[in-house]
């Protein structure tokens, strides 16, 4: 019974699959391609990314972090935040683990944010793209409004967000 608790969405999904593939065979077969492309993505980006994440666990120390990223990091903790996050390669929810070891080495909320706006928002192969796609005008105008648009919607994001509910959020981490 536990086992069908925990993994009741899953296995919504895998009923709701079964439904729709049994309705409409074309576009059941649509929704498990999509589902193998994105499954597929995930096992081709998760494992590196863990890897990083054990690697940054062993190799940087906790007091290390805090002194450069941690409450009193000030503005060297937000340019190491975007820096990060920009440099970073690959989809969303590779940031999310990456977030969580941030914060079991006790990195600022408020940085933890801005590294996941930086992650989604000016990656740097990103940047490479629009350069030569779109040009300097628009990828420069993008980065005018998105930087300090990051910095803005992390710190409403972390005055909105009750000091408990951060100190949960950072204790569930601790269990990572």
């Amino acid at each position: 019974m536990k086992y069908l608790k925990r993994y009741r969405f899953f296995l919504l999904t895998i009923v709701l699959m079964a439904i729709i593939f049994i309705i409409n065979k074309e576009v059941g077969l649509k929704a498990l391609n999509v589902t193998g492309f994105s499954l597929k993505e995930m096992l081709l980006v998760i494992p590196p990314v863990f890897i990083l994440l054990g690697l940054l666990d062993v190799w940087v120390p906790r007091e290390t972090m805090m002194k450069y990223m941690g409450e009193s990091s000030g503005l060297t903790g937000i340019i190491l935040a975007f820096i990060i996050g920009s440099a970073a390669a690959g989809p969303l929810f590779g940031a999310f683990p990456v977030a969580g070891m941030f914060m079991k080495k006790g990195v600022r909320f408020l940085n933890v944010l801005i590294f996941i706006g930086a992650w989604s928002t000016t990656k740097i192969p990103m940047l490479l793209f629009e350069l030569s796609a779109l040009g300097t005008t628009f990828t420069v105008t993008r980065l005018l409004i998105n930087i300090p648009g990051i910095i803005l919607i992390a710190y409403v994001l972390s005055s909105l967000v009750s000091k408990e509910e951060i100190a949960g959020i950072y204790e569930k981490a601790q269990s990572l």
